[in-house]
């Protein structure tokens, strides 16, 4: 009923940029937080940023400084704007969203399907 689709992932070289979407669509009420994750082969889901209703943004400490979230309410999506990619930021990236379908339902927590991001060196 909700879902995350992501896009603009690619291969770029080491230092280049790249802007992650996430457009939720489907029943939706509201979207509380909208986050990314991502993980490399043979490692575990990381989150990479986070950013709430209200605006309040917090990163891995391995993103600071290169890496900004965003989001625009009335398109119901999430950024991540890569900046300075470096070989170790290759992965698939994953979108979260905590969705509220309806005024009097629970909240859900939905993930998109992954885009690749690969950072060559």
């Amino acid at each position: 009923q909700v879902r995350l689709v992501e896009s603009g992932g690619g291969l770029v070289q080491a230092g280049g940029s790249l802007r992650l979407s996430c457009a939720a669509s489907g029943r939706i009420f509201s979207i509380g937080a909208m986050r990314w994750y991502r993980q490399a082969p043979g490692k575990q889901r990381d989150l990479v940023a986070a950013i709430t209703s209200s605006g309040s943004t917090d990163y891995a400490d391995s993103v600071k400084g290169r890496f900004t979230i965003s989001r625009d309410n009335a398109k119901k999506t999430v950024y991540l704007q890569m900046n300075s990619l470096k070989p170790e930021d290759t992965a698939v990236y994953y979108c979260n969203c905590d969705v509220l379908p309806g005024i009097s339902t629970k909240l859900l927590e939905v993930w998109g399907q992954g885009t690749l991001v690969t950072v060559s060196s």
